[in-house]
């Protein structure tokens, strides 16, 4: 196994529960802090408090798809494509090389 992922601090995957307003209806999240920290992060990029950003994300999401079925799903899903833009713009700084796991 990969020590790298291994030695991660619990902390990090420990499960957090957060209210949200979503088109006036106050509804909870519940995810891993390490999504809650990224979102934070995405958020404070937008000057926006992270409610207000779930917020607007699952509005345009509303408006383009008609629905949010899993909205804890998209939220991992929209860090997972932001870590990917990330990795994308400074591929150099984030590969791992193959012995790390080793």
């Amino acid at each position: 196994m990969c020590h790298l992922y291994a030695s991660t601090a619990p902390a990090r995957y420990e499960n957090t529960t957060r209210s949200v307003r979503l088109q006036g209806c106050v509804t909870s999240v519940r995810l891993e802090n390490e999504f809650w920290e990224i979102l934070d992060a995405l958020a404070a990029s937008q000057n926006l408090s992270t409610a207000r950003f779930i917020s607007q994300l699952y509005s345009e999401v509303v408006e383009e798809k008609g629905e949010v079925s899993n909205l804890a799903s998209l939220l991992r899903v929209a860090c997972a494509v932001h870590l990917q833009q990330t990795a994308d713009l400074v591929p150099d700084l984030v590969a791992m090389p193959r012995s790390a796991c080793l």
